[in-house]
């Protein structure tokens, strides 16, 4: 992990429980959002654009399928 992003802050959703289950984590940066496993902290992480991040939230909060 670079320092860029050591200096992320991460959370998660509030519909994240606290026993360790099945989370993502999301820190927003002034240009781009990143997605990590909160189980693998020093993994893969997931980096989109703002309006890429806008676009999957609005679907994901709207109930279709795609």
């Amino acid at each position: 992990m670079n320092t860029a992003e050591s200096e992320l802050t991460w959370f998660k959703s509030s519909y994240s429980d606290t026993e360790g289950g099945q989370c993502v984590e999301v820190a927003s940066a002034t240009t781009a959002v990143h997605v990590r496993d909160s189980k693998a902290i020093a993994g893969a992480m997931l980096t989109v654009s703002h309006s890429a991040w806008a676009g999957f939230v609005g679907l994901a909060s709207s109930g279709r399928c795609i």
